[in-house]
């Protein structure tokens, strides 16, 4: 099976927590504060390994959790930092958000990296927070929680040049009789349904990777038969050879075929249809061939070069791989929508304004919720088990605006306000 669409989950490691301490070493008068700050998390990083070929292994491991960085110590010795989780994908990997389809990462070449989840920051120890009013503070953070995310990996074949055409036109027996590859060939239609690739080497010693792409028929663009699966494959191919079955063996009129695909392929995507196209006319050992092929060389405006072939009979395919390793040598690899501009859209992406830091909801109780990304955060990096880290909580929900939010929506002293899975009282 050839697995090219995954859904997975990942997570940054957590920060280490900081350290509430104080120096206890004899003959030192006033010691002062010496807890020391916890490590990084452990960010997810996604690596390039040209040995892989398939997102087969992410069928059985969807969940990736990085590990927490070490928490702080005394005589303000800092946790360690946690070391980075690095998941091989192969190349031609492309990364997005499960949620805002936004693409994070288009890995394509062999030891390229991109961080997925981001490790969280390592919470300060008390020694950060002595001022000369407060000299030895009891304030420690915990750590900032890692990224998490839902991403969804999708594989786009990395071949160099793709075959096309309807089902049953001979894609299949083509590529088996000029590379090593063994697809599976039947008369029937979409015998091939996963795309099946196999190097190819001339006689002049030049070699590329074909690939027989799914069958196409009418509607595919709109997802019809093995449609966008197969469309995603072909984006990437630098060259596309088109073959038609001359024979008509299947009643279809040969031209009408080729405009049929060439639609489908402009339809998809207007950027296709500037890959280079070689025709070639397959079956022509079989009868009515030849006087299809002159009709169709009639028919067809532009000047493409068309080759003749008989895959089964083997006639005509060195001519056509010559052909093939000369129009690569000339084309350069296409770079999809999201390449060229990829730059500038990532840094927009990071500068968008800040989401509210905050959200006030009501449960039928009557009691508020308080939600939001910044303040959930402020939260998880607090420790409630020292009065002054409490203090200093409330004191940033005030600055934050939730005090005044909260009157407004009528809050009174004594009403329940829940953040997470806690609960607050309010007191005016």
């Amino acid at each position: 099976m050839f697995v090219d669409q995954v859904k997975i989950y990942v997570k940054g490691g957590d920060g280490g927590n900081g350290m509430v301490a104080y120096r206890r070493e004899k003959y030192v008068p006033k010691g002062g504060p010496a807890g020391g700050d916890g490590g990084k998390g452990a960010d997810v990083v996604f690596k390039v390994d040209e040995g892989l070929r398939t997102l087969m292994d992410f069928r059985y491991q969807r969940h990736f959790k990085a590990s927490r960085g070490e928490h702080g110590m005394s005589k303000n010795q800092h946790g360690r930092n946690a070391k980075d989780m690095v998941v091989k994908v192969p190349p031609g990997t492309v990364v997005m958000d499960a949620e805002t389809k936004i693409v994070i990462a288009d890995l394509v070449e062999h030891g390229q990296q991109a961080v997925i989840a981001k490790g969280g920051r390592g919470g300060r120890g008390n020694s950060r927070f002595a001022t000369p009013a407060n000299p030895a503070p009891e304030i420690a953070e915990n750590g900032e929680p890692g990224q998490e995310r839902d991403v969804i990996l999708e594989l786009k074949l990395l071949a160099d040049v793709g075959l096309v055409g309807f089902p049953s036109v001979g894609k299949s027996t083509l590529l088996s009789v000029v590379s090593s590859a063994k697809p599976k060939i039947a008369e029937y239609h979409f015998t091939t349904i996963v795309p099946n690739l196999g190097m190819v080497e001339t006689e002049d010693n030049r070699s590329f990777v074909m690939a027989d792409l799914p069958g196409l028929i009418e509607g595919a663009h709109a997802g019809v038969g093995l449609g966008h699966q197969f469309l995603r494959h072909i984006e990437r191919t630098r060259v596309i050879v088109h073959v038609i079955d001359m024979a008509a063996t299947e009643g279809r009129d040969p031209f009408d075929d080729y405009l049929t695909i060439n639609r489908e392929l402009k339809e998809y995507n207007l950027r296709l249809t500037e890959r280079p196209q070689i025709i070639v006319a397959n079956k022509m050992d079989m009868p009515d061939a030849e006087e299809n092929l002159q009709r169709f060389k009639e028919q067809l405006e532009e000047e493409y070069p068309i080759y003749p072939i008989s895959a089964i009979t083997r006639k005509g395919l060195r001519e056509l791989l010559f052909a093939v390793a000369d129009k690569l040598e000339e084309t350069p690899e296409f770079p999809l929508d999201h390449d060229e501009d990829e730059g500038v859209n990532r840094v927009l992406y990071k500068h968008e304004a800040d989401p509210d830091a905050f959200v006030i909801t009501r449960e039928p109780d009557g009691s508020f919720v308080l939600s939001g990304e910044k303040l959930e955060k402020l939260f998880k990096m607090t420790d409630f088990s020292r009065d002054e880290s409490v203090r200093r909580f409330s004191r940033q929900l005030r600055g934050l605006g939730v005090d005044d939010a909260l009157r407004q929506r009528g809050a009174k002293d004594g009403d329940i306000v829940k953040l997470l899975e806690f609960e607050f009282e309010f007191i005016e």
